[in-house]
């Protein structure tokens, strides 16, 4: 048996996405083979993120600075907006570097059944950011759940009237995918979605 010290650091890795107990219990294994390099390294950079961590005002990203540093680069363009979900949905995309404009996270999405409304979403402040101008084109980036889908219509009807062109990500066929392999859902908007050959 491992000291209290150390099993409360397996539980806390535990918690973590992707992680369970055994995968956390190995993981601080490794960490306490290499504690005068790995651990310490870990511990300093978890102390300086907790420290300066902060949410952007303008975005919602997460980051040590605010204004955070997709919105500050001026080599984005500024007149092209894509709003996201999550946090996460923001990093994977910027991560792709397909998108070179700026990013509105929402912080979750629309659901009756879990009790979110729009009030509870940063809806608001994009309808703001929006009409403010400056914005030639709203990407809506939504998951292709109910949910994202049910908050990409509501958004695109609190955007109607104002002089933005909205659009939606692609959704169908994965690159690589087999009709076999795929749900009804991903089928049918593949056969919604398609278009001309040539």
């Amino acid at each position: 048996m491992a000291s209290q010290e150390i099993e409360n650091l397996a539980s806390a890795l535990a918690r973590l996405p992707g992680l369970g107990p055994r995968s956390a219990r190995r993981a601080v294994l490794w960490l306490v083979k290499r504690r005068e390099t790995s651990l310490r390294q870990l511990v300093a950079a978890l102390a300086e993120v907790q420290d300066k961590l902060v949410e952007c005002a303008t975005c919602g990203n997460v980051d040590t600075t605010d204004p955070c540093g997709v919105c500050t680069d001026p080599r984005r363009d500024q007149r092209s907006l894509c709003v996201v979900e999550e946090v996460a949905d923001l990093w994977a995309l910027d991560r792709a570097r397909l998108f070179t404009g700026r990013y509105h996270v929402l912080g979750g999405r629309l659901s009756a059944l879990d009790g979110v409304r729009p009030e509870d979403l940063t809806i608001g402040s994009l309808i703001d950011r929006v009409t403010k101008g400056g914005i030639d084109e709203v990407v809506l980036a939504m998951n292709a759940t109910l949910e994202g889908q049910t908050t990409a219509h509501y958004i695109a009807e609190r955007l109607e009237g104002l002089s933005v062109r909205l659009t939606q990500l692609a959704h169908g066929l994965p690159v690589g995918g087999e009709l076999d392999y795929l749900d009804e859902g991903t089928l049918a908007q593949a056969l919604r979605a398609r278009r001309p050959v040539g």
